[in-house]
């Protein structure tokens, strides 16, 4: 699985860090996601496809194949 993610779409929520705080996380001054592991491990899936399906902007996506 590689993660993608869309800067320019995110809104600083932050749900993606809350769910999967060692795959994301957000910057000190605007709140904006920060990507930590493009090609997480495999105990961290199922957190980063919440984080997809959480994320209030769709700012999020993966590719399952990669």
């Amino acid at each position: 699985m590689k993660v993608i993610v869309d800067e320019e779409k995110c809104c600083g929520a932050g749900t993606c860090v809350l769910v999967a705080p060692d795959v994301f996380d957000q910057g000190d001054e605007d709140g904006i996601v920060i990507l930590l592991d493009t090609q997480p491990p495999t105990d961290q899936l199922d957190a980063v496809r919440e984080a997809v399906t959480v994320c209030p902007a769709s700012a999020i996506a993966v590719d399952e194949e990669a």
